[in-house]
């Protein structure tokens, strides 16, 4: 069922209208996002996902319904581990706290705008040439396997290629200056690192986009169903970190579970021609792993912090150290 040009309009019309609320009344002022309001923002997401998934289904019916959970709970389980990235290049560039919002809230406007353009190539690519479709399956074979050999997270922005191109015509303050990305000083422009880190949030989304999107390809090539569910996952993306954010240490296999995700998705593809796996199959197999994988990570967590020895302390009257009785 084609989706009308007004249904498009009405969406990315209330994209912006939220993205406006948010930045305009509720984060006008910088500030630290508390846990409480993080949560609430998640659950606000989340339900609003939802709304819409089942909107869709009355609207299009149970297979497009299906389709767009499916597709919203891989792109959103995808989206937490780009969360652990965020949180190394942040603590990387020390980023004050309050400033954390403003550098998401460019970054996933960036990302929607970049998603769309990959969302809409893809589907142009697979309609005219079919066996592109295995080249996204082998993208997601291949990310699998790296998410399980390699295991630890790194960033090294010295490496980023765009950042060292953007240094080299831009003059960088060596300092913050409050939440501005750019700060007029002597009579010159300069950027300042909160606009650097903003450049390496939006270069490494699109190094995730070309792993991520390819997954939902597996699901279905309808390209309102793509771009809502991904864009649903990224709007929640900023709340869920600041709730994650204590917690994201504690997701210790959560690798593990994404990797079978995507191996199980790519699978998917290559018996596309030959078996058509369910929806509702593949929503039941996304979710399985996802929550076995949480969960022994939380167990895993939850006994190593049972079982660790406690520093020993030494007594109170004890003596200093050099110092003779």
């Amino acid at each position: 069922m084609a989706v009308e040009l007004w249904v498009w309009g009405g969406f990315i019309a209330f994209i912006v209208a939220m993205l406006l609320l948010d930045l305009l009344v509720f984060h006008r002022r910088a500030h630290v996002v508390s846990i409480r309001e993080a949560l609430a923002w998640t659950a606000f997401w989340i339900v609003l996902a939802v709304v819409f998934g089942v909107a869709v289904w009355l609207w299009q019916g149970r297979e497009k319904g299906l389709e767009y959970l499916t597709g919203y709970v891989i792109e959103k389980s995808l989206s937490v581990d780009n969360l652990f990235v965020f949180l190394l290049i942040f603590s990387y560039f020390s980023v004050p706290k309050r400033d954390e919002h403003k550098v998401l809230f460019w970054g996933i406007l960036g990302a929607l705008v970049f998603r769309a353009i990959f969302i809409f190539l893809g589907v142009a690519l697979i309609e005219r040439f079919h066996w592109v479709l295995y080249i996204f399956g082998g993208v997601l074979v291949f990310t699998a396997v790296r998410l399980v050999v390699v295991r630890e997270r790194e960033v090294h922005p010295e490496r980023n290629p765009v950042l060292r191109l953007f240094r080299k015509f831009v003059r960088v303050t060596p300092d913050y200056s409050e939440d501005k990305f750019l700060v007029r000083r002597n009579g010159s422009w300069f950027a300042t690192p909160l606009l650097v880190v903003l450049l390496v949030v939006e270069t490494t989304d699109i190094i995730f986009a070309v792993d991520s999107v390819p997954a939902i390809f597996a699901i279905t090539v309808d390209p309102f169903i793509i771009f809502t569910s991904n864009a649903f996952a990224i709007l929640g993306l900023r709340a869920l970190y600041f709730a994650l954010e204590n917690a994201l240490q504690r997701l210790r296999y959560l690798h593990y579970g994404l990797a079978a995700v995507l191996a199980f998705v790519g699978a998917k593809i290559f018996v596309s021609d030959f078996y058509k796996v369910p929806v509702e199959y593949a929503l039941g197999v996304v979710g399985l792993v996802l929550l076995i994988t949480t969960v022994v990570s939380f167990q895993k967590t939850r006994h190593e912090a049972r079982t660790a020895k406690p520093v020993p302390q030494p007594p109170r009257d004890a003596d200093p150290p050099g110092r003779n009785p």
